[in-house]
């Protein structure tokens, strides 16, 4: 088994986190940095990664996000926000930063730009939100990933009112909407009742299908 499946194989999504110790602020760059490099769609990365530390703010996201114990025992809680819609400004904003970052301009790519601003900014704001949102789940993917190449544990949640946790963090004011929070912590030895337990997954013949 490769070492990457070896962590992968490590990982779950753990229940009880140690308050008392905090994952280190290199392995928690690396993270972020693995998120900033990932895929999505046509490049746009329509989704910000928002890092709470602040132990009022995650007393205040705890009661609504079920009381799961995570929010505040972990070190660093990441939020994992869509942008609430596709605009002109937005789309242009990141074609206009490819162009300074490789230093010219190419025909196709101008075309494609002009073909996402006709395609995008007349949809409904929900409509591109749900893609941005879908973007987001992309990142979060390959946040597992490298949460486990560092040995850091961490849990995806969906279990929370986004409403609330825009609220709290004031996202709206900022053209966002939470989508999913990932709390990074270290795993406590009691107390946690799916630690330990063995990794179960479909075999793979179940999951997937081979086409010659």
């Amino acid at each position: 088994m490769s070492e990457l499946l070896q962590k992968l194989q490590w990982r779950y999504a753990t229940k009880k986190m140690l308050p008392t110790r905090a994952v280190p602020q290199e392995k928690v760059d690396h993270i972020l940095e693995a998120i900033r490099l990932t895929a999505s769609s046509s490049g746009l990365q329509p989704y910000e990664i928002i890092v709470v530390t602040n132990p009022e703010l995650r007393e205040q996201i705890k009661p609504h996000a079920w009381n799961q114990g995570q929010i505040t025992d972990c070190s660093h809680l990441l939020v994992f926000a869509a942008w609430d819609n596709y605009t002109a400004e937005r789309i242009n904003k990141m074609f206009d930063l490819v162009n300074a970052e490789r230093g010219f301009t190419n025909e196709g790519w101008e075309a494609y730009r002009q073909k996402l601003l006709a395609g995008y900014v007349p949809r409904d704001a929900e409509t591109n939100y749900q893609h941005a949102a879908r973007q987001a789940y992309i990142g979060l993917g390959t946040a597992l990933i490298a949460a486990a190449e560092e040995g850091v544990d961490c849990t995806p949640m969906e279990g929370f009112d986004p409403a609330k946790v825009d609220e709290i963090l004031k996202l709206s004011e900022r053209g966002l909407r939470s989508v999913i929070l990932l709390p990074l912590g270290y795993r406590a030895t009691e107390g946690d009742w799916l630690l330990g337990l063995k990794k179960v997954r479909r075999p793979r013949e179940q999951f997937v299908t081979e086409m010659k």
